[in-house]
C-alpha cells in the first residue's frame, strides 16, 4: 500500500468514526428534545423554549426538524408538540431502558 493509499485509509477511518460520533450525539439532543416535551405534557413549545431549556439552539433546531422529518413531532410555525404515536409510545415505554 502507498503512503497516498494509507493517507486516504487514514482520512476514511477517522471521518467513519467523526460519523458515527455526530450520529450518537444527534440521537442524544433527539432524544433530550422528546423528553423535554414528555416531561411537561403542556404542549405546545416553541423552538427557542426548548432551546433556551436544552441551551443548544443549534443542535435543537436541527433535532426539531429530524424528529419532524421522523414523525415523531409535529410543528406548527415555531411551535413543536409531540405526536399521538410519539405519546402513546412513551405511555408504552418504547424505546426506554
Amino acid at each position: 500500500m502507498s503512503t497516498t493509499d494509507c493517507r486516504h485509509h487514514h482520512e476514511d477511518r477517522e471521518s467513519s468514526e467523526r460519523a458515527v460520533e455526530r450520529s450518537a450525539s444527534e440521537e442524544q439532543r433527539d432524544s433530550s428534545v422528546l423528553n423535554l416535551l414528555f416531561c411537561n405534557a403542556s404542549w405546545p413549545w416553541s423552538v427557542a423554549e426548548i432551546a433556551r431549556e436544552l441551551q443548544d439552539q443549534d443542535g435543537t433546531v436541527d433535532a426539531v426538524a429530524r424528529l419532524t422529518e421522523a414523525g415523531l413531532v409535529h410543528r406548527l410555525g415555531e411551535f413543536v408538540f409531540p405526536t399521538r404515536t410519539a405519546r402513546r409510545a412513551n405511555e408504552l415505554g418504547v424505546g426506554s431502558v
